[in-house]
């Protein structure tokens, strides 16, 4: 109850944002006036040899006074500096020097045709240099004076940061910036000799990873937070022993392409994650999307409420397109994804459809009655052994779900399915059924000559049931980490490469593609596995138990009789798939003995017979 009064008290006290603009843009005119008389009165007195005269001294501020009214005109009426520069920025300062230039060469263009000068002919240019440097000279000294009010209490956690780029400077800005950030930076570490010595925002590179435990202990810091994006996973290992060895916190700032289109802010800042160490080079900073190409467009994603779906409405809603529809029969999954776009769900808006893909009158009308102009087709079953025991289900949603899907988008411009990696010399039911999905999409494009086209990618890290997330829950269990051979590979990517992948297909995909990232080299299992146990608080074993029926030994991104072709884009390779006709997939029976079915499947995807009796673990 107390506290009412107060807070009204405070609003009444506390000048509107208008009046507070006008009050400062007053207060600067008036520092300027100032630093043109001082300027002016100056560039007299030296030009007279420090003898001024008191009726020299009154003409010098005569004309610096009008030389100041003009330099206030231009500032106010055309380059309106005070406002739309931050005060004491670079922007600032480059206006300020072009108006400072203008109203200087009017006063001088304005003395000379007098007879007798009012002023010496250099005091205007003189006086105008002085004043510059004055008033720039005011500004740095606000904006220093307000940096050291924002600065982090000094309760603050004294950190490092390690790293000298781009990021690592916005990082320290925005630390300096806020006011409640935990941290406090006090210096930098570099290991680039170029950099010793460097200064960043008022800050001294103290020395590379060999001077961690030294900086530590002379700047008292709890934290050294690590800055460099798209570094090596051997260096982040390095350098954060060699921080755990010296007593202080490790901490991370995320690659900037996950922070997409934002500014970095102090609450970025994280613990490491396994995501982190994983050794390959991430590639999604090199990919540019375009995205007016879904600008004011309807876009429809299919299985929305799955790892890939959701990230996809996430990236697609950035693009501002006229209307985006998120189609899940999971109505949990469809909960979760409002809530994360719009912190709130009431599932009560249009946007939201609860539709399941084997159902193909359902889905005709879905598509009839919302008209979508892109479709992206991410709704499938994805777990290889699962499907392995049931071949009939990975019939019925991966292969005649999509091709309800398809025959309802014949209207539709653009269509993208979702596929992976394992469609690539398939030995498995999840294999051929994306495989056979990407035959359909390619006969789809033959026939309706629209961009239809699909998208290949290896594991997405974190996602629901990868393997990441099972050996991660694994270790919170107490339970030993299962590999299944020690030798075995995967390509990995992040969700957001995976996301940027598709959105490029979207824009550079041709009709009877398949797109396929590079994603680096394969990572070894059994690496992830050590690595995850080497962050475990308690001893973790590692259990090797097996290749499972199905599963390769090492995953390839093209088939046998595929080429590696980069025409539009470094990272993308563009591969031919070869028409399948729908009839061919109709006639299957999902509940036929499953080996007989599984060689059924297998057929379709052009597998030869030697490779429809290939045994667990074969290449």
């Amino acid at each position: 109850m107390d506290r009412e009064p107060a807070a009204a008290g405070d609003a009444i006290a506390r000048p509107h944002p208008r009046v507070a603009r006008r009050a400062a843009t007053l207060s600067l005119l008036t520092l300027d006036a100032a630093a043109w008389c001082g300027g002016f009165l100056g560039a007299a007195w030296t030009r007279y040899e420090f003898e001024l005269t008191p009726a020299a001294c009154a003409r010098t501020l005569a004309v610096a006074l009008a030389c100041a009214a003009g330099y206030a005109a231009l500032t106010l009426l055309r380059f309106r500096v005070h406002g739309r520069h931050p005060v004491g920025s670079a922007g600032e300062a480059r206006e300020l020097a072009t108006t400072t230039a203008l109203a200087a060469l009017a006063t001088l263009v304005a003395v000379l045709p007098w007879a007798e000068h009012p002023v010496p002919a250099t005091t205007p240019l003189v006086g105008g240099t002085v004043a510059f440097v004055l008033m720039a000279a005011g500004r740095a000294a606000w904006r220093a004076r307000q940096e050291r009010h924002r600065r982090p209490a000094r309760t603050a956690e004294r950190c490092l940061v390690y790293g000298v780029d781009a990021a690592s400077e916005r990082l320290v800005r925005a630390l300096h910036g806020d006011p409640r950030s935990r941290y406090l930076p006090v210096g930098l570490l570099d290991d680039d000799p170029d950099n010793r010595d460097l200064r960043l925002e008022g800050l001294r590179v103290l020395g590379g990873r060999e001077q961690i435990g030294v900086a530590v202990r002379a700047t008292r810091a709890g934290t050294v937070i690590f800055s460099l994006s798209g570094s090596d996973p051997a260096l982040l290992r390095d350098v954060r022993g060699r921080t755990l060895q010296a007593g202080a916190t490790f901490k991370v700032l995320p690659p900037v392409r996950e922070l997409l289109d934002r500014p970095i802010a102090a609450t970025d800042v994280r613990d490491m994650q396994i995501t982190d160490l994983l050794g390959r080079a991430q590639r999604v900073a090199e990919l540019t999307v375009e995205r007016s190409g879904l600008a004011g467009r309807r876009v429809l994603v299919t299985g929305a409420g799955g790892s890939i779906g959701s990230e996809l409405c996430r990236q697609i809603a950035r693009c501002e397109p006229g209307e985006l529809m998120m189609l899940d029969r999971d109505e949990s999954a469809l909960h979760a994804l409002q809530m994360s776009l719009h912190g709130r769900a009431l599932l009560d808006g249009p946007e939201l459809i609860l539709a399941d893909i084997r159902d193909a009158e359902g889905i005709a009308r879905v598509i009839a009655d919302r008209q979508p102009d892109v479709v992206f087709h991410a709704a499938a079953l994805k777990h290889l052994t699962m499907l392995q025991r049931h071949p009939g289900e990975a019939l019925m949603t991966n292969v005649w779900g999509t091709l309800n899907v398809l025959e309802a988008c014949r209207d539709v411009a653009e269509f993208v399915n979702i596929s992976t990696d394992k469609a690539a010399n398939p030995v498995s039911v999840l294999g051929y059924s994306k495989r056979i999905t990407e035959r359909l999409t390619a006969h789809h494009a033959e026939q309706l000559g629209g961009a239809y086209l699909s998208v290949r990618f290896g594991n997405v890290l974190s996602s629901r049931g990868s393997v990441l997330t099972a050996f991660q829950a694994q270790v919170r269990a107490g339970l030993p980490i299962t590999v299944t051979h020690p030798d075995v590979t995967r390509y990995f990517m992040t969700v957001q490469e995976a996301v940027h992948l598709v959105l490029q297909a979207a824009t550079i995909g041709r009709g009877g593609e398949a797109l396929v990232l590079d994603m680096g080299e394969p990572v070894r299992i059994a690496d992830v596995a050590r690595r995850l146990a080497a962050e475990a608080d308690r001893p973790v074993d590692i259990v090797y138990t097996g290749l499972r029926p199905g599963e390769k030994l090492h995953e390839h991104l093209f088939g046998a009789d595929e080429a590696d072709s980069r025409p539009l884009h470094p990272l993308i390779s563009h591969v031919r798939v070869p028409p399948l006709h729908p009839d061919e997939v109709r006639g299957l029976d999902p509940y036929a003995d499953p080996d007989e079915l599984v060689k059924r499947l297998a057929a379709l995807c052009d597998v030869t017979g030697a490779a429809l009796t290939v045994v667990p673990g074969q290449r």
